[in-house]
């Protein structure tokens, strides 16, 4: 190649490395797809039920009702709530008609009332609303009853988990699984307790009673794989302890669920799918070779199972399934039955559903299917898209389908439009609620649902008449042992998140109710006899919602929809997900330009939640005490308001110090950076007086302030950082601008190696002539000087705060120059300027941009700024490519372009197998969180609660594949560059 050629080549180089750079920055912004747009939010209008007087119920001297244990029970729950100074009868009378109608008529006197029903399921339903109707000291209403929706379904409650002080106490178990019954089933044969099954029997029983009383119809309960034989298909081998242990769950549990079907509910196993132990996962993998679970002979497996267990227990109704979350959060550890998020392509589900509705269909049963996912796979937005929703279930229209589907457009949140896909399809469909809101404090902080759920029922009835229930999950949903100790019927202050599992059933059966009557029969029922005190509480809860939609909620943001990753993105990301203050980037720099043009609203917000509350502890606190039925319960009452005004202090101050700390990152305006160090010290201050007063508390946990304090203080040295850039940056600059200039300042210390360094990364083919001259002290520095640059912009752009980024970084480039070194042997000087050149103009690039706020001002211009990062990002990977080409170039001229290509060939590679291997060894989840940790990009809660490679989709091989394409291409550089051509 001539001379003369050779700097048009370069410039051809550049442009192509530049186009090639751009192109990366296209995937990677289509990649993110940050965006947002409006959303429908339902406008919730709370009201206050009017004073009046607590109606007293009369004494049942004398009911004559049909025998039966559904019968006597409902009676008996009569008699315990009516024991008024008056007197009355009450006559029941049941037909034979459907006993799946519960309609009944109530007529008679206030003396001597009369319940006509024309099945036994509608007269007992009678006598539950006489009981309801006392304990809530409201008249009985005379006339005609009807149900809008029939099937009332609730989860396992409290049933079954121990109230046991030491597994809530540290705060950090984010296990979704409940531990149910967790001292009742043993490791090894008999494989159950049996005193402690006494004790799980007598709390399921109350349990059933309190469901049935309020009114629910059916329940679901945990585990399904627990109890599968697969006799007829040999999935286990004789003496498996499996096929023992599913006998005795069987025969322990059988009588519980037996207990709730004999009463009148509907009962269903809930399970993920899929539902594995070793010896069936080995049963795919020997029979389809995998979880194939596309193929409809993959299901027959679970079919036949479904088919021997309801023969052995045949007061089963069904199974209920959920596809779009699994994995080891979810199981009992120790146990060898687990779930896989395997159901993850449209043709899985339909093949799924397909074959577990056709084995319903011939056994009588039903299936429930979830439509919940969390963005996994192609069904990921099943839950949101009336789109995904058409593909997945048209033409699937068995009977024995039930489709269940959360109210809201998204996860169980405030800010989020009602959920579209309720009113498609042409399936059964059922609505699903949740009392103890597992986002909104666990149902720690009074939140009156009301009118939120009557705007549900009412537009899904309307909309789809397909719409038959709902599912009210009364304790059920995240990580149990994350948030306080508060335990249906067991223990804490269970009574406040009763509230919604009130209306959610009374507004089913009737949607036209007020929601704040409930709301005062709720209170009369628990708290008071005492109009003043029962409108006080009223009162209260009336504001309950607009302190938490604020408190916990960033309006601007919140009340847009959010797309990241392609994913939606809750409205409460800067609490991830229930206790954790998010500390990352990505989260409140995205927040922060969403609200940008409301910024003021956005931090106002916390403010206004903190007087909601103070309001409500000044109504409560104004109460006469001697008019509560139990005084702890009062206690209990401002206990939880208390603990609401301190949390919500520390997250008022959080919200306006890290919204300001993103406002100087975007203005570099010195008036926010000094609000974001105002707001900081109040931050630390009532962040410091929480944990002060919450500290080893199970019944209001303290928040989790981990991630928040690794923010802090890393935002901490960005203008410490900010500095270091700019020195560095007026270093390297300089530095250049002398190997630029080197022949005319000759004379000046460094100049020879500034030029050599400088020709060399822009003119390769002049490495060697360069370098020539240069004496071994001098050629030395030609490694050090771009060393020292690359650690100090690597150590200020980690905040050096980040070993794992500098470990891999640095790892990278010294595997890459040393394998360069030794495949270039002779030729080794003019390889080590160029790629020191080449990397001093990344370093000056890096600082450069790191100079405006230091590393949060780069971060934030990452992930808000598509033009800046499109720029940033062109020109960085063309600084890296040219490294590569640069160094190949350079070889050519010593050792020919063959083994040049080669040697380089060798030096990637042997990156790509080395680090592959390491991070391999490691765990692709176990290196991802501690890198996140400690750069804090991405939640740090994503990897204690649903992992960072299951929730973005990577697979966990992927370090293990970057190794063996590093190992192919150590192969292929080893053939061009140490095999010699014959000659």
């Amino acid at each position: 190649m001539s001379r003369a050629r050779r700097p048009v080549l370069a410039a051809v180089a550049a442009v192509v490395l530049l186009g090639l750079g751009a192109g990366v920055s296209v995937v990677l912004t289509d990649a993110l797809g940050i965006r947002t747009e409006s959303s429908d939010i339902p406008v919730e209008s709370p009201g206050v039920a009017s004073e009046r007087a607590t109606v007293i119920a009369p004494t049942f001297t004398a009911i004559d009702a049909p025998a039966g244990d559904r019968m006597d029970l409902a009676v008996a729950e009569l008699r315990d709530a009516a024991a008024g100074p008056t007197t009355a009868t009450l006559a029941v009378t049941a037909g034979d008609g459907d006993p799946s109608v519960e309609t009944y008529t109530l007529s008679g006197t206030p003396t001597a009332l009369s319940i006509t029903a024309e099945s036994l399921t509608g007269a007992v339903r009678g006598v539950y609303d006489l009981a309801s109707a006392a304990r809530d000291g409201r008249e009985f209403e005379f006339g005609t009853v009807e149900s809008a929706l029939p099937f009332r379904m609730v989860d396992l409650g409290a049933v079954g988990v121990e109230a046991d002080p030491t597994q809530w106490l540290d705060g950090t178990d984010y296990s979704h699984n409940s531990k149910a019954f967790e001292s009742v089933i043993l490791a090894d044969a008999p494989f159950i307790d049996q005193d402690a099954l006494a004790t799980a029997t007598t709390s399921f029983e109350q349990f059933v009673q309190h469901a049935l009383a309020e009114g629910y119809t059916a329940i679901a309960v945990p585990g399904l794989i627990e109890y599968l034989e697969f006799t007829d298909l040999g999935v286990y081998d004789d003496g498996d302890d499996h096929v023992a242990r599913a006998q005795a769950m069987q025969a322990a549990f059988g009588p519980l669920w037996q207990y709730a079907h004999d009463l009148g509910m509907r009962v269903y196993f809930r399970t993920d799918m899929l539902t594995l132990t070793t010896p069936l996962e080995q049963y795919f993998d020997d029979r389809f070779g995998g979880l194939d679970t596309e193929n409809p002979d993959f299901w027959s497996v679970y079919a036949s199972g479904l088919d021997e267990l309801y023969a052995a227990m045949p007061y089963m109704d069904g199974v209920l399934i959920r596809i779009g979350e699994a994995g080891r959060v979810y199981d009992l550890p120790g146990w060898d039955y687990y779930s896989e998020l395997g159901v993850t392509t449209t043709p899985a589900v339909r093949a799924m559903l397909t074959a577990l509705t056709d084995q319903a269909e011939s056994a009588g049963r039903e299936v429930i299917f979830r439509s919940w996912t969390v963005g996994v796979g192609d069904v990921g937005d099943l839950h949101t898209s009336p789109e995904s929703y058409a593909a997945v279930l048209d033409g699937i229209d068995s009977p024995a389908l039930i489709v269940s589907t959360k109210y809201t457009l998204g996860d169980f949140y405030s800010h989020l439009p009602l959920n579209v896909t309720l009113e498609s399809g042409d399936q059964r469909r059922i609505i699903e609620f949740q009392s103890r809101r597992e986002f909104e404090g666990f149902g720690a902080f009074p939140n009156d649902l009301g009118p939120l759920y009557q705007q549900a029922i009412q537009r899904f009835i309307a909309a789809n008449p397909n719409v038959e229930g709902i599912w009210t999950w009364t304790q059920d949903g995240g990580p149990w042992r994350a948030g306080p100790m508060t335990l249906e019927l067991t223990a804490g202050f269970w009574q406040l998140y009763e509230l919604n599992t009130e209306l959610a059933v009374r507004l089913a059966r009737d949607p036209s109710a007020d929601p704040a009557d409930i709301t005062a029969d709720w209170a009369r029922r628990w708290f008071s006899d005492d109009p003043a005190t029962v409108l006080a509480i009223g009162e209260a809860m009336a504001q309950s919602r607009a302190a938490i939609t604020d408190g916990l909620y960033i309006g601007p943001y919140a009340d847009r929809r959010v797309f990241a990753i392609g994913l939606e993105p809750p409205p409460m990301m800067w609490i991830f997900e229930w206790d954790i203050l998010t500390g990352d980037s990505a989260v409140l720099d995205v927040i922060y330009a969403v609200s940008r043009d409301e910024l003021d609203e956005a931090i106002a917000g916390g403010q206004r939640a903190l007087d909601a509350v103070e309001s409500m502890q000044s109504t409560l606190e104004a109460t006469d005490a001697a008019s509560w039925k139990d005084p702890a319960l009062r206690d209990a009452f401002l206990g939880t308001l208390e603990y609401q005004r301190s949390t919500f202090e520390v997250l008022a101050d959080y919200r306006t110090m890290v919204l300001r700390q993103a406002q100087w990152h975007d203005t570099g305006s010195a008036e926010a950076y000094t609000q974001w160090a105002a707001a900081r010290e109040a931050f630390r201050a009532s962040a410091d007086a929480h944990l002060a007063e919450y500290t080893g508390s199970v019944d209001y946990p303290p928040l989790n302030l981990e991630a928040a304090d690794l923010g802090i203080a890393r935002a901490d040295r960005d203008l410490a950082m900010a500095w270091a850039a700019r020195v560095g940056l007026a270093l390297v600059a300089l530095w250049l601008v002398l190997g630029m200039l080197g022949s005319r300042f000759s004379r000046v210390p460094g100049a020879a190696v500034a030029r050599a360094l400088w020709v060399a990364a822009t003119r390769p083919w002049r490495a060697a002539e360069v370098v020539a001259p240069l004496t071994r002290a001098q050629r030395l520095a030609l490694v050090a000087v771009p060393a020292v640059a690359l650690v100090g912009s690597r150590g200020i752009l980690t905040w050096f705060e980040a070993p794992a980024h500098l470990l891999v970084s640095l790892a990278s480039w010294l595997v890459f120059a040393v394998v360069l070194a030794i495949a270039a042997r002779r030729a080794v000087w003019p390889m080590v300027a160029v790629v020191g050149g080449a990397a001093m103009l990344r370093v000056a690039l890096l600082l450069a941009v790191l100079t405006p706020t230091g590393p949060g001002g780069y971060w934030f211009g990452f992930w808000t700024d598509p033009v800046a990062r499109s720029l940033y990002i062109t020109v960085a990977f063309a600084l890296f490519a040219w490294v590569i080409v640069a160094a190949a170039w350079a070889l050519s001229t010593q050792i020919g372009a063959r083994r040049a290509i080669g040697a380089v060939l060798l030096a990637v590679g042997a990156v790509l197998a080395v680090m592959g291997a390491f991070v391999g060894l490691v765990g692709a989840e176990q290196a991802l969180t501690v890198w996140n940790d400690q750069l804090g990009l991405l939640p740090w809660g994503l990897s204690r609660i649903l992992g960072i490679t299951v929730y973005l989709e990577i697979p966990a091989d992927t370090p293990w594949f970057a190794a063996a394409f590093g190992a192919v291409l150590l192969a292929a550089g080893a053939l061009l560059a140490l095999v010699r051509r014959r000659a």
